[in-house]
């Protein structure tokens, strides 16, 4: 199985893969993902060209919160897409949920970078996003194929009402986080279509609430933590 979109030194997930190296290589994934070493594919959406933003502390330390929540958001779903990935039967939804992992990698870096720019870091509960996440990408496979698919879908529907509501109370002279979260919001966009067209179903709604009502405690703890 191909995984050409894979950012450099993450290990793909393959079917040739035994349970050790299966493990060996999640375990590198994680440490890249924690360790900030993780390398975009793409150009950085913030352009090179732009003059330096001339923003107050406070909008700083706003922007900076925002930028956090977002990483956070991108750790876990690289952990969920590739807790799902590693016990899902069928090869175009594996495909799929990797091909999806190896774009969120981008925004991964991109998020991280803007934190740099903005003197701050991402959030010290990281590990806990990520194995949490991972955790329940498992359980989301194991529902099945079109269940799988449907929490990928749902997943990333919350996700683009999140990063509306941040494009809408960012700093107003903060153009670079626009840019990098307006990128982030057309690519879930392509993920969400993508697992509804490969078959994903609509969620109870009990199950869409908790994803809500998670996804609360998590941005609202990353902000500050």
């Amino acid at each position: 199985m191909s995984y050409a979109r894979s950012a450099p030194g993450f290990t793909p997930l393959t079917r040739r893969a035994g349970p050790l190296d299966g493990l060996l290589g999640e375990i590198d994934c994680a440490l890249q993902v924690l360790s900030r070493s993780a390398v975009a594919g793409r150009p950085y959406p913030a352009r090179a060209d732009e003059a330096p933003q001339s923003l107050s502390e406070a909008d700083k330390r706003h922007a900076a919160g925002l930028m956090r929540v977002n990483h956070v958001g991108e750790v876990c779903a690289q952990a969920l897409y590739r807790g799902q990935a590693s016990v899902c039967r069928e090869p175009a939804a594996r495909e799929l949920l990797l091909e999806a992992a190896a774009e969120e990698v981008d925004h991964l870096a991109w998020c991280d970078t803007r934190l740099r720019e903005l003197g701050s870091r991402p959030s010290l509960l990281n590990p806990v996003w990520y194995a949490g996440s991972f955790a329940l990408g498992v359980l989301a496979s194991v529902a099945g194929v079109p269940r799988n698919l449907g929490f990928m879908a749902e997943t990333e529907r919350q996700v683009e009402a999140h990063l509306d509501e941040h494009l809408r109370i960012l700093p107003p002279a903060d153009a670079r986080s626009r840019e990098v979260v307006q990128q982030m919001k057309v690519d879930e966009i392509g993920h969400r279509t993508s697992a509804e067209r490969a078959g994903a179903v609509p969620l109870p709604g009990p199950v869409k609430a908790a994803m809500r009502a998670m996804s609360k405690v998590m941005t609202t703890a990353a902000y500050r933590i």
